[in-house]
Parts: C-alpha cells; sequence; structure tokens
C-alpha cells in the first residue's frame, strides 16, 4: 500500500494506494469518529462494492442510499435523495458519508456532507480511474445546473481517500480511458517526465497492467496533493488542474450530460487547449501534435463533437467558475509540463481555436 498525504494543517488527510483495500476494515474504521454511517453509492458500483464496504462497518449503524449512475443525475434532485436518507434515519453530526463510486458519486456525497447540519464526516472510496487520479482528491464537491457544469458545490475535504485499485478491474474499457484523460494533465500542467512515461507506458495503462496502474495513480495523487496543499481553494496555482475542462465542460452541457464522459470532453477540451496555445504563438506545433497523438493513443477523442456549433460552444464557456470581472480566464501551455492561467487572448483567437477542433 502506498500512502499518501494532502498537506493541510490540522485537516491534513490520508490518500492510501493499493490492491484489496476494501478488505482492510481497520483501515476505513478508524477515520470513523461515530457509530452512524451513511454509504452512498449508485445501481452500478452498488452491486459490486457494497457488501465489502459494509462488512468493514460491522458494529456501526449503517443507512445506504443508491442512485442512479450517470453524470445526468449529477442535480439537486439527485441530491436532495441523500438528504432524505440522513434526515429520515435522524443522522446526528458525528455521522460519516462514505462515497462508494466514481466522481458523480464522490461529488454528490461529498456536498451532501458539507452542507448537511453544516457539515459532517466523509470518506472517499473512489472506483474508477477518474476518480482515483483525479475528482476525490482535493475537497471539491458540487452538483450540475442545466446551464453550468460543477456551479453549485463547496470546497469540502474527506478524512481519507482509500483507493482500491482492484477496483479498476472491474471498470469498463471506455470508463478506463477517461479516467486516462486526467492522468495526461499532470504530465502537460507540471510534470514533463511524466508525460514521457505515458508516452512509452500508454498500451500497458490500457491493458490494466497492475504495476504501471499503480505508479500512474500515485504520481497523479502525489501532483494532485502538491497542489492543493499550495492553494486549496484555487486562487491561483489549483486553477492549473482544470487544463481543458473549461472547453470540456461546454461539451458535456451543450451535448447533455452523460453523452460525453467527462474524461473524454476534457481530452478534447485539451487538444484544443493546445491548438490556442500555439496559435498565441506559445506552443510549438511538433508539441501539440505530440499530444494529440498520446490523447489519440489513449483512446480518446481529439475534436469537438460537431453538433455544438462555435457560437453555442462559445456561449457556454462563459457561464464557469473562472470567469472573473466578466472576463473568462483558460488555462493554456507555454509548452509540455509548463502551464498558465491567461486571459491574454483574443474572442477572435478564441473563436479560431474552436473552429480548428472540428472534424473536416
Amino acid at each position: 500500500m502506498i500512502t499518501l498525504t494532502v498537506d493541510l494543517g490540522e485537516r491534513s488527510y490520508p490518500i492510501y494506494i493499493g490492491d484489496g483495500l476494501l478488505g482492510d476494515k481497520e483501515l476505513l474504521l478508524k477515520h470513523i469518529p461515530g457509530s452512524n454511517v451513511l454509504v452512498v453509492s449508485n445501481d452500478t458500483v452498488a452491486p459490486l462494492y457494497l457488501e465489502a464496504t459494509l462488512t468493514m462497518l460491522n458494529g456501526k449503524h449503517v443507512e445506504t442510499c443508491i442512485l442512479p449512475d450517470g453524470e445526468q443525475y449529477k442535480n439537486l434532485e439527485t441530491l436532495n435523495r441523500i438528504y432524505d436518507v440522513l434526515l429520515a434515519n435522524k443522522m446526528d453530526r458525528n455521522t460519516t458519508i462514505i462515497a462508494l463510486g466514481g466522481g458523480v458519486i464522490g461529488d454528490m456525497a461529498g456536498f451532501a456532507a458539507a452542507s448537511y447540519q453544516r457539515g459532517v464526516h466523509l470518506v472517499q472510496i473512489p472506483t474508477t480511474l477518474l476518480s482515483q487520479v483525479d475528482s476525490s482528491v482535493g475537497g471539491k464537491t458540487a452538483v450540475n445546473h442545466p446551464l453550468g457544469k460543477n456551479m453549485i458545490g463547496a470546497f469540502y475535504q474527506p478524512r481519507a481517500v482509500i483507493a482500491d485499485t482492484s477496483t479498476l478491474n472491474t471498470l469498463p474499457d471506455r470508463e478506463l480511458s477517461a479516467g486516462i484523460a486526467e492522468i495526461i494533465k499532470y504530465g502537460l500542467i507540471r510534470d514533463l517526465p511524466f508525460f514521457g512515461w505515458l508516452r512509452d507506458n500508454m498500451d500497458k495503462l490500457l491493458q490494466r497492467d497492475a504495476a504501471a496502474l499503480a505508479h500512474a495513480i500515485e504520481i497523479s495523487c502525489r501532483n494532485k496533493a502538491e497542489v492543493v496543499a499550495a492553494d486549496e481553494k484555487e486562487s491561483g496555482q489549483r486553477a492549473l488542474l482544470n487544463l481543458g475542462h473549461t472547453f470540456g465542460h461546454a461539451i458535456e452541457a451543450g451535448m447533455g450530460y452523460g453523452v460525453w464522459l467527462h474524461g473524454e470532453a476534457v481530452a478534447a477540451g485539451m487538444c484544443i487547449a493546445a491548438n490556442m496555445s500555439a496559435q498565441i504563438g506559445w506552443l510549438e506545433a511538433a508539441s501539440v501534435d505530440n499530444i494529440i497523438s498520446l490523447i489519440e493513443q489513449a483512446g480518446l477523442p481529439t475534436q469537438a463533437p460537431a453538433e455544438l456549433d462555435v457560437e453555442r460552444f462559445v456561449e457556454l464557456m462563459s457561464v464557469d467558475k473562472k470567469v472573473l470581472d466578466g472576463v473568462l480566464r483558460l488555462v493554456l501551455l507555454k509548452a509540455i509540463g509548463e502551464a498558465v492561467i491567461t486571459d491574454a487572448y483574443t474572442h477572435e483567437q478564441l473563436v479560431a481555436a474552436i473552429r480548428s477542433s472540428y472534424p473536416a
């Protein structure tokens, strides 16, 4: 087992990465201070891993809330089902909510924990690659609104993240590739050697080589933990973690939540960001080719959906958390391994970058 720490002073917490952690009762129980536990999962993950989780919680008063699976359910209406279970069972402020699932479950269970009785305990047990390398770490919790993704939420840190890599054995290939998008992101924004490692080992990741996956998860979590420790509330460098996300969120909202997986939209978004970085004169053409090639190798989309026209694309981007005083800041690349947050671009450059990303 690998143990990393998100260093936030008194609110620091561990990230455990290893095979078979869902069988380690003591590992989980030491992060549950009270007797009441609510396990939040979905109807895809629960049949696979709920029983093992409940076995670890023997001796606690445990309730469950099983939600429908999919980004399209990441909304206030579905969130209310979590509150219903908490209230119906008179769960108190010493309750622990366990998020058992991917990024959608982690976000919704996390937001419920942040807001129920103004804050109860939270433990993340991510079961997808994307959630293990990104969304379970750092305390971002939210639900979507029809007009914008993740626009209603809170920063709320868990007591622990338990990433059992054996859960990836049941992950569909499409979900595995979607998680790799977030892994590639770390190489692009701050870790050039990792980008090189990904180019050499992408086939091993796609073949679910255990050692390669464990290494990629560890390096990704280490990068994210360092960024979060330096900038928890995204007032500065943490925004670099959003490379490709502003473009990607527009794709998700424009196509309808759940049509494109989050990682797929981010992958296309990173390609648009790379192209725009080259148009501005920052990124070399060869680097753009290397980025697109790696994303293609991961089995991910590199182009915007033809169904979403440029005008609608730009409109959706204007509803984004990175808009400050009416100005949209973008994460672009000076080089592979060096990202910047900037508003030093013209509307025409933005439109041209999006337009050039459509299939010919």
